[in-house]
């Protein structure tokens, strides 16, 4: 069957490929291929690109190995997240994946901030990705290989320890292929006993893992604090850079303004609520969605950003008309694991202030 276009922002490749529900068992059993030519391509060579990169986001990049998949933000003087990337270095260049639309605003600014270094920065129209679930990867075809993190914790969770989290088991795999490539690598993929996935599979997957999508998730009143997303992108220990300020301080003071959280919507409602529809408890708009979709076993879900402030126990109402409930991903008091209060010795700290 011909693939149906996805919505925006991925309207240049597959929403399904006619069958969503085998597209989705075959994702998580790792069969499935996902088109993931939307995504965008930068690439840094130079001797100085982990240095250099190091110094200007907010992850530890000077010494990152070679293979080592991680990722990282660009943030604003306010801390706000300008840019999220996923960041794998092959020992020349490093390899930086992007969202749709991604890759021109953030060579713009990696330029403007070379000074002295020696680095190249080039946006990669040539190349593109695609993706499946798989615990690692390096097939002939892969130029580069991104293996997702999430949600493994490196830095610090508002959120359910590791082993409980239900991206458990999320092992999105990013390969960079060559562009031209992409049909070929499908149709070998197939030829080989393998599937095709479409991102209405891929989504469902990814809300009911809990993991941010920069096209979805943020705005530009974003603090990585909101979406759990300090867990995977923050280093917390490495030295100064741009935004560092507003992470230390909502680490240490607790209470994140805003909140992710996961919904399970109403059946009985026939179309999913479209990002940005308003969220409500009581008649009181108290956020947004930001991801919805038809998951093959938990039904219709969405993840919305919400007042810290409400309810978690209370069932929402979104669009007007669709009831939710939910599930806090970032917890509603506002703490972290590695806030003051939780970490050993803070009553002799606050003993020692009476």
């Amino acid at each position: 069957m011909t693939a149906v276009p996805a919505p925006a922002p991925d309207a240049s490749v597959a929403w399904h490929h006619g069958n969503p529900v085998a597209e989705a068992r075959a994702l998580e059993s790792g069969r499935a291929l996902v088109d993931l030519s939307q995504l965008e391509v930068v690439t840094v060579s130079g001797p100085d690109r982990l240095r250099w990169l190091h110094a200007i986001t907010s992850q530890h990049l000077a010494a990152l190995a070679p293979g080592h998949s991680t990722e990282a933000f660009i943030l604003s003087p306010h801390g706000h997240v300008e840019h999220a990337v996923a960041v794998v270095d092959d020992g020349e260049r490093m390899w930086l994946v992007t969202d749709v639309g991604g890759s021109a605003p953030l060579v713009t600014f990696l330029d403007s901030m070379r000074f002295a270094s020696r680095v190249e920065v080039a946006a990669r129209g040539d190349l593109a990705v695609v993706g499946r679930f798989v615990a690692a990867g390096g097939e002939d075809w892969e130029l580069a290989g991104w293996q997702d993190p999430w949600p493994r914790t490196t830095g610090t969770s508002y959120s359910v320890a590791d082993d409980a989290h239900p991206g458990a088991g999320w092992l999105l795999r990013l390969s960079v292929v060559e562009r031209r490539e992409v049909d070929g690598i499908s149709a070998r993929w197939v030829a080989a006993g393998g599937a095709l996935a479409g991102m209405w599979a891929l989504e469902a997957a990814r809300i009911a893992a809990w993991r941010p999508r920069p096209a979805r998730e943020l705005d530009e009143r974003t603090i990585p604090h909101e979406l759990d997303w300090l867990r995977t992108a923050v280093h917390l220990e490495k030295g100064c850079y741009r935004g560092q300020e507003t992470v230390a301080r909502v680490l240490n003071l607790g209470r994140p303004p805003r909140r992710l959280a996961f919904l399970h919507l109403d059946g009985s409602v026939d179309h999913l609520p479209e990002p940005g529809a308003p969220v409500t408890l009581d008649g009181r708009v108290v956020g947004r969605v930001t991801s919805s979709a038809r998951h093959h076993e938990l039904g219709p879900i969405a993840l919305a950003v919400l007042k810290r402030s409400a309810d978690p126990a209370a069932t929402l109402l979104v669009d007007g008309e669709v009831a939710a409930a939910q599930e806090a991903i970032v917890r509603p008091d506002g703490t972290a694991d590695a806030t003051p209060a939780s970490r050993p010795g803070a009553d002799l700290r606050r003993g020692s202030r009476t």
